[in-house]
């Protein structure tokens, strides 16, 4: 079992990462203009160790993001553009008969292109389930199978799915297992008009603004250890549970906006990625002990994607983030006795 870093120790690995943290932020913000609150949940995910899911309209700058990051980060990019012909092993890779300078054929394995550290899979909703699983391994363990034989991936490995919400032709809804996986599912907002204007000038001009390296991969892969060593009370953890227990219907915890409009709540899944994006917050902020406001941060985000509406919910079209706000609301930190 890892010992827990006295205060001094914490001071200094605190302050590394507030600074760590903050280039890179500054350097994301060197080419991506009024996305604070999207870039804050991205490294928020990335530093936790998992991966996202972006939602939003075309051409707000999910594929710039994602590389811009990349950059700083002195990580290799890989994007994948699902279509619905698009096949396992146009992800994963596949193996292939290559001859040698003797003549000797043997077959070896061809790298897709989820083999990079950030991986954009753009719409990823618009390739067949049997192509969506593809990725499942990869979030979830790190490799991918092909012919009987696990390939590792590199680490850190980040997968920032995008999906659109309008166009609704030719799409396959993610199943509820992959959705799962995503740690965070983040929305995008569209531009204001002094950041549509900032926009315009930053990429219209002779020069093209460009992020420079901040940190390296195997710094990102420190500091996501460096997360887990926040201490979490047992009074947060136990208002995290009582969070997600609060978003199943049947549940005697449960108010009755979830009752009505809620088919399923939120699986464990949901309680880990709150807690671990919390301490990113708390570590950032120079606290030892993750914070009843870290947790509501995060909420939003971690669960929205884990609500699955009922019928009635569907039909009102129910918003799951002001069901969120509503647990949040009716759910105190400290327990009723």
């Amino acid at each position: 079992m890892t010992a827990q870093p006295n205060m001094s120790d914490f001071d200094r690995i605190a302050a590394a990462f507030a600074a760590d943290y903050a280039r890179i932020a500054e350097q994301v913000a060197r080419v991506i203009v009024g996305m604070d609150e999207t870039v804050e949940e991205v490294l928020l995910c990335l530093l936790a160790g998992g991966h996202a899911l972006l939602e939003g309209v075309p051409g707000l700058g999910k594929t710039l993001l994602v590389r811009t990051l990349a950059e700083t980060l002195d990580l290799t990019f890989s994007r994948v553009q699902f279509t619905p012909d698009l096949m396992p092993a146009d992800i994963i890779g596949t193996n292939i008969l290559q001859a040698d300078e003797d003549g000797t054929r043997a077959f070896r394995f061809q790298r897709g292109p989820i083999f990079g550290h950030l991986i954009l899979a753009d719409e990823i909703n618009r390739a067949t389930p049997k192509t969506q699983s593809a990725v499942l391994e990869a979030m979830q363990e790190g490799t991918v199978s092909v012919a009987r034989t696990r390939h590792k991936l590199p680490s850190p490995f980040f997968v920032l799915a995008t999906q659109n919400p309008l166009e609704m032709e030719g799409t396959y809804p993610l199943p509820e297992a992959q959705l799962d996986r995503f740690m965070l599912k983040i929305l995008l907002r569209s531009p204001q008009l002094s950041e549509l204007t900032a926009i315009l000038d930053r990429t219209t001009g002779a020069e093209t603004p460009a992020a420079a390296k901040s940190v390296t991969g195997r710094r990102v892969e420190q500091m996501r250890q460096e997360v887990r060593q926040v201490v979490a009370a047992s009074h947060v953890k136990e208002y995290i549970g009582r969070i997600v227990l609060a978003t199943h219907p049947d549940s005697d915890r449960a108010g009755e906006p979830v009752r009505r409009l809620v088919r399923y709540g939120c699986s464990p899944r949901g309680a880990q990625a709150m807690l671990l994006t919390a301490k990113v917050l708390a570590l950032r902020a120079g606290r030892a002990n993750v914070a009843f406001q870290d947790v509501r941060r995060v909420a939003a985000p971690a669960l929205r994607h884990r609500l699955i509406l009922s019928f009635e919910g569907q039909a009102e079209g129910a918003d799951p983030d002001q069901i969120i706000r509503t647990v949040l609301a009716d759910t105190p930190e400290t327990p009723a006795p």
